[in-house]
């Protein structure tokens, strides 16, 4: 090797000082940069005393000499290293020109918004894209995040009417047809499942359903009463299962809008009318519930916290403690010992945190938090913490409505 060899006697000669019975080093009497190797060697006792604050009794440094990359060594300036800061540039689009083939990919997309279930049926499509493939999302209406989720093209496929499985069903056949994709998976729900029976009769091809696992190769699901395990090459028609694929967490998609539908022939519709009734939050069961607001142990006022619930129509929920205390019917529990939620929206008022609880709402998409500690674990666990009295948040919360209610 070409570089030097660092001797450690001979710096530690350098240092010697002369005239002296017992050795005794002078760290100052010969710098660094007189080693062997020739490179300016740092010294942390120059650094610290340079950055001590001159005065005080209490021992004071000012770190801010470490941006001009000086450190008081005698004739030497050492250039200190300080932790790289990450620019965050926004993240590169990943674009397919000319897919060899193309995976479908049809999400439920309530409200216009992708589910967990949605965005795991889009990460099932991209696993079956593997080797020169694109995903194309076909939703029934405009949804946002899909480049995001993992489609490199959408089509939007609206029906008639809000509720027209039949006309939905025609309209996505015709989709495949044209567009001859080599898979098409669908979420296994109830309108999900509906919809893929429905067009694996249109096309007159077999549908693996409930399906429990998928990859590339092969693709399972449990049958005759979960006593045995069915195993086949993925089919063109599959519906997956709430948790069987992981959601895509890859750099972001284009999500091209093309159009794939074309001229559909008009299908007689068995369904006259319809429309969607929506449930009474304050009955909804809380494993069923998209918007939870609990009440824990910081919360005493309980006439204001329903008053609270109505106004943001939502289903209330509650701590163990506050149930114990015959406070909220036991129904009204959250957590692992009561239920555990699939929500949107959790709203804690009140609530520490306490680790079952947060198993509780580990599957919640939001957390919204309100508590007086700001080291409360549920605080932690939110995306959105107000650091405050949850007694005094309500009604300011209560006001807020109130006057968004007038305005509209």
């Amino acid at each position: 090797m070409s570089r030097t060899r660092r001797d450690p006697r001979t710096e530690r000669a350098l240092h010697l000082v002369a005239g002296t019975a017992r050795p005794r080093l002078d760290r100052a009497a010969a710098p660094a940069a007189a080693s062997p190797t020739g490179r300016p060697r740092r010294d942390p006792r120059a650094e610290v005393d340079s950055a001590l604050v001159p005065g005080p009794a209490r021992r004071r440094l000012d770190r801010t000499l470490r941006q001009t990359g000086l450190t008081g060594q005698t004739g030497h300036i050492v250039h200190l290293i300080e932790p790289e800061i990450a620019l965050t540039a926004p993240p590169r689009i990943v674009v397919v020109e000319e897919p060899a083939f193309l995976v479908a990919a049809v999400p439920d997309a309530p409200g216009g918004r992708l589910t967990a279930h949605d965005r795991q049926v889009l990460g099932a499509a991209r696993l079956l894209a593997e080797g020169g493939g694109a995903v194309v999302a076909l939703p029934g209406g405009p949804v946002e995040e899909l480049g995001g989720a993992g489609a490199d093209r959408s089509q939007v496929l609206a029906g008639e009417s809000e509720f027209d499985p039949e006309g939905r069903a025609a309209a996505l056949a015709a989709a495949l047809r044209r567009l001859k994709v080599r898979h098409a998976v669908f979420p296994e729900t109830a309108e999900g499942g509906d919809l893929a029976r429905r067009v694996a009769a249109a096309l007159g091809e077999p549908l693996f359903a409930a399906a429990e696992s998928l990859t590339a190769r092969a693709v399972t699901r449990a049958a005759r009463g979960r006593r045995v395990e069915q195993r086949a090459t993925p089919p063109r028609l599959v519906s997956l299962t709430a948790d069987a694929v992981a959601a895509y967490a890859g750099a972001p998609r284009e999500a091209r809008e093309i159009n794939a539908l074309g001229e559909v022939a008009a299908v007689p519709r068995a369904i006259v009318s319809a429309r969607v009734v929506p449930a009474d939050p304050a009955t909804v069961p809380l494993s069923e519930a998209e918007f939870v607001v609990s009440a824990g142990n910081g919360i005493t006022d309980f006439e204001r916290f329903r008053a609270l619930v109505a106004a943001l129509r939502a289903t209330p929920g509650a701590s163990r403690v506050v149930c114990d205390a015959g406070l909220m019917p036991r129904a009204a529990q959250v957590g692992a010992s009561g239920t555990v939620l699939d929500a949107t929206c959790y709203f804690a008022l009140g609530i520490a945190g306490a680790p079952q609880h947060l198993q509780g709402v580990a599957r919640c998409e939001h957390v919204v938090a309100v508590n007086t500690d700001l080291h409360a674990a549920m605080i932690e666990r939110a995306g959105l913490a107000i650091v405050a009295d949850a007694q005094e948040v309500m009604p300011a919360l209560l006001a807020a409505l109130q006057a968004e209610e007038t305005r509209e």
